[in-house]
């Protein structure tokens, strides 16, 4: 019965008001997930499938869909469902070609590029890589690639023919670039395509080679091409640098060129996205009394000050001293320092009598220290509230 239906426009998930492209998206995103050969076995996804496919047979055809946004289900009541469903899908499986394509390959109908594959198409993606140093990359630089790249035939103008000679439509396929076949499945009958052994999915066959590129169309030659690096991009982005790809096919747009970056690590610093990362050591002296110490960024050498008694693994952070980010290079990350306080292996005898001295001065005890959590030496205690020592 029609009041027992769901809507159409519910069972797609889609408002009233979706255009073919939001019907279509809909519908393969369920179709994917609840299609029979997905579930075998399985009759609640084959009873999700159906109804997804009936709703869109019917919002996917104008007149079918007017008629049901005016009288509802009871539109096709008579007809024992839209377009005899019941028998089979009342759509084009061209259609389903491009839907199904990315689930299923050539099985209904191999997609919208296998359709059209003796028209324009965009040429393939060339990828390749460039190595810059640690410090280009934070800052940004500008390389420059010799990469050989396919050009137009001067000779055939990309016919790949002979002069005087032009591509011929392929007999075997009748120029569209694919074999069709067709065959009865659960849900009626099924097309089949595969791309044309004969003139392989170009639907034109060259008789008369041209001799200057062998019947390609197209030249290789070495091209310099500058590649600009932007700051603050990281070890294994990509770069794309339109139009440096393949040339198009059939009057195609040329394809792209995609450039993975490999940065060079660095012998002092390490990166964690925008953030840096090192330490620096500082001498048992510069630690006790504190002062002035000078730390090592990618922006080169700086003063830091540093307060008495700085343990070793202190960390200090310098605020806008990491890498520049992506979207906005005047916007950069942190860089944080780990002060490593640096213990002398070899003394001469004057630093040892001193450190005796020291020694001796302090009670030659270490206690950790219960405020700051490093350690104060010697017998004395620290005072507390009321002027008591602890």
């Amino acid at each position: 019965m029609a009041d027992s239906k769901r809507d159409y426009y519910e069972g797609l998930g889609v408002p009233g008001t979706a255009d073919e492209a939001e019907l279509k998206k809909a519908y393969r995103a369920l179709a994917k997930k609840y299609h029979p050969d997905m579930h075998p076995g399985d009759k609640e996804a084959e009873e999700k499938f159906k109804e997804a496919s009936e709703a869109y047979e019917v919002l996917s055809n104008p007149e079918k869909r007017a008629k049901y946004d005016q009288f509802g289900h009871a539109a096709f009541e008579q007809g024992g469902g839209p377009g005899g469903f019941e028998g089979g899908f009342g759509f084009d499986m061209n259609d389903m070609g491009d839907i199904f394509g990315d689930i299923f390959g050539d099985m209904f109908g191999g997609g919208a590029s296998r359709r059209q594959s003796n028209g324009p198409m965009k040429g393939q993606n060339i990828k390749t890589t460039v190595r810059v140093k640690f410090e280009e990359a934070v800052f940004g630089t500008q390389k420059e690639l010799e990469l050989p790249l396919k050009d137009e035939c001067e000779v055939c103008h990309g016919t790949g023919a002979q002069p005087g000679h032009s591509p011929e439509t392929c007999p075997k396929c009748n120029g569209k670039g694919q074999i069709v076949t067709t065959q009865q499945s659960l849900f009626g009958v099924v097309r089949s395509a595969t791309i044309c052994p004969e003139c392989s999915g170009t639907g034109k066959v060259i008789r008369y080679k041209c001799s200057h590129c062998a019947g390609t169309g197209y030249v290789k030659s070495k091209k310099k091409i500058q590649v600009v690096v932007p700051a603050g991009i990281d070890n294994g982005q990509s770069i794309r640098i339109r139009g440096k790809g393949e040339p198009g096919i059939n009057g195609g747009e040329r394809g792209d060129l995609l450039v993975s970056v490999l940065v060079d690590k660095h012998p002092k610093f390490q990166r964690q996205e925008y953030d840096l990362y090192s330490s620096e050591p500082i001498t048992f002296t510069q630690a006790a009394l504190g002062g002035t110490i000078q730390i090592n960024t990618i922006d080169g050498p700086m003063d830091y000050n540093i307060s008495p008694g700085t343990q070793t693994d202190t960390r200090i952070t310098l605020k806008g001293k990491g890498v520049p980010t992506l979207r906005n290079k005047n916007v950069r990350g942190n860089h944080y320092v780990t002060l490593v306080v640096q213990v002398p292996d070899k003394l001469t005898a004057e630093q040892t009598d001193i450190l005796k001295q020291y020694d001796a001065a302090t009670g030659s005890t270490a206690r950790r220290s219960t405020d700051s959590g490093g350690f104060s030496f010697g017998d004395h205690k620290k005072k507390g509230f009321g002027g008591k020592k602890k």
